[in-house]
């Protein structure tokens, strides 16, 4: 048998991923530009995030800086958190050029230190006096093309901890405060945490571990709401990681819409907090032939497969 290149055998993996969102087992993907639940343009005329405090990891580019421009449309105000000074200037730029009341505090740091978050958390609640919805979104990847064990263990931990302690790092101290508020946790998670893709192992298991703290959070503070989201195949710096994964199949931004809008409408998964939610659903669909089944049978949660009895 001829073996598979690496390259290749990803490649399968994340098309059955793919094909198994097309809506064999899931809600539909890719809904008409009508769905009602991705159109945004309600919240920017109503500023319905207006009073509101929005705290994002990782917001210096991609998926956060994406996501913080939404919020800004909406009225909220702004905590950008990243390592990179630089790179939140440029977004803090962006945002106001198409928002130039926009209230935004930047904050340098690293997910994987408790000081840096604790320091953020902190400075949120001393400028603006709340916090409504925090977006643990900062996150990395290493090469997907060899074993674990040929790789660098002390990137591949780095890989893990980012993902795993940062997610951690910012609810320890965040949800003292979106417990005041009724707030929002949620979590940038993936689709590969629900797969096994060879020589993927830390981005993968950080994503399922952090799916599980999103049901612990869930369990634990029903005060608050959280949500364990795949943000969509998009193009971004972390998926350059891996320039083989056929990135013309990667969208730039378009199913960040859905994303953002899914944040935005709250609780409009229709289901239980704790769970991991698509932004590529139709969430129209969700609410309407889902919802029961979702809270019947405690779905969207990491559990242990047990085959079903022999007939």
């Amino acid at each position: 048998m001829v073996p598979q290149h690496p390259s290749l055998s990803l490649s399968l993996s994340l098309f059955s991923l793919i094909y198994i969102e097309l809506g064999l087992r899931l809600p539909k993907i890719f809904p008409s530009p009508s769905t009602t639940s991705i159109d945004p343009s309600p919240h920017y005329t109503s500023q319905s995030y207006a009073g509101k405090t929005i705290l994002i990891t990782g917001a210096s580019r991609g998926i956060g800086s994406e996501i913080a421009l939404f919020y800004a449309r909406s009225g909220a105000s702004l905590v950008l958190f990243s390592r990179k000074q630089e790179g939140l200037d440029e977004v803090r730029e962006e945002i106001l050029k198409e928002v130039p009341g926009a209230r935004i505090e930047s904050f340098v740091g690293d997910v994987t230190s408790i000081e840096d978050i604790k320091g953020v958390v902190e400075r949120a609640v001393e400028v603006f006096g709340r916090i409504d919805v925090v977006v643990a979104n900062a996150g990395k990847a290493n090469e997907w093309v060899k074993p674990f064990v040929e790789n660098d263990p002390e990137d591949w931990w780095r890989t893990v901890e980012v993902n795993v302690r940062g997610v951690y790092n910012a609810a320890h101290f965040a949800i003292p405060q979106l417990n005041k508020t009724s707030g929002y946790f949620v979590i940038t998670s993936s689709i590969t945490a629900q797969s096994r893709i060879a020589f993927a192992s830390a981005y993968v298991l950080s994503k399922l571990a952090v799916g599980r703290l999103n049901e612990y959070i869930a369990r634990e503070h029903p005060n608050i709401k959280t949500f364990a989201f795949h943000p969509g195949a998009i193009k971004t710096a972390l998926s350059g990681e891996n320039p083989f994964l056929l990135l013309d199949l990667l969208t730039r931004f378009n199913s960040l819409l859905r994303l953002c809008c899914v944040l935005l409408l709250g609780k409009k998964t229709g289901s239980q907090d704790g769970v991991y939610v698509s932004s590529n659903w139709d969430l129209d669909e969700v609410n309407k032939d889902w919802k029961e089944k979702i809270i019947r049978s405690e779905a969207l949660v990491s559990r242990l497969a047990i085959p079903p009895p022999e007939e």
